[in-house]
């Protein structure tokens, strides 16, 4: 019975985070009201508030749902990286900016960014570092494993390294989100155009 408990609830969950998108992308974030995602969930306003103290809640919740998907496919990458430096750096981060409109927009983005700026103490600004973390942790560990390839200087500290290239993807990133006119094809220029020099760094003589 417990099983099948669990098995509703994550159902229910599914189904308000997939209203969640659709409202937040229909009307926008801040315009989208609790009452109209609960009725497009088929639940109550009070099921809603049983998983999610606040909207708030809900548009971190869509994010983790997508950095959760993003982690999942940067893992498959991992386990058998395009070969050089610069193309498996590339192609993850490509990994990333490729599914990161996937279930939110923009908009969404910059609300969820507003959140864990303006809060970084609450739960949901934790959320948000922590899978920022996971994110910069991934990155890290592609480069050890070109380490282990011989395709990164072994005298990197590959944690700081990995630290450093999301700081620089998650900036560009940021200012993709602000600009409503930037498509994903630019993103990914802009971002091969700013961190070729640095990877062209990591490489042995």
């Amino acid at each position: 019975m417990s099983g099948l408990r669990e098995k509703q609830k994550a159902d229910r969950e599914e189904r308000i985070l997939k209203a969640a998108v659709t409202q937040f992308r229909a009307v926008g974030y801040r315009a989208a009201r609790i009452e109209d995602l609960a009725e497009a969930a088929g639940v109550s306003v009070g099921t809603i508030y049983n998983y999610y103290r606040n909207k708030g809640d809900i548009l971190i919740a869509t994010v983790a749902m997508e950095v959760e998907e993003v982690l999942a496919s940067g893992a498959a990458l991992l386990r058998d990286p395009p070969q050089g430096a610069d193309r498996a750096i590339l192609a993850l981060i490509f990994e990333y900016y490729d599914h990161s409109l996937h279930y939110l927009s923009k908009e969404m983005w910059r609300s969820a960014m507003a959140l864990s700026i303006e809060a970084p103490d609450t739960p949901n600004g934790a959320r948000y570092t922590d899978l920022d973390r996971r994110l910069s942790k991934q990155v890290a560990a592609l480069i050890a494993v070109l380490q282990a390839r011989g395709e990164v200087k072994a005298d990197l500290d590959a944690e700081a390294l990995g630290q450093l290239l999301f700081s620089v993807l998650n900036q560009i990133f940021v200012e993709f989100t602000k600009d409503d006119d930037m498509t994903l094809h630019q993103l990914r220029d802009r971002v091969t155009q700013q961190t070729k020099p640095l990877l062209q760094l990591l490489v042995p003589a």
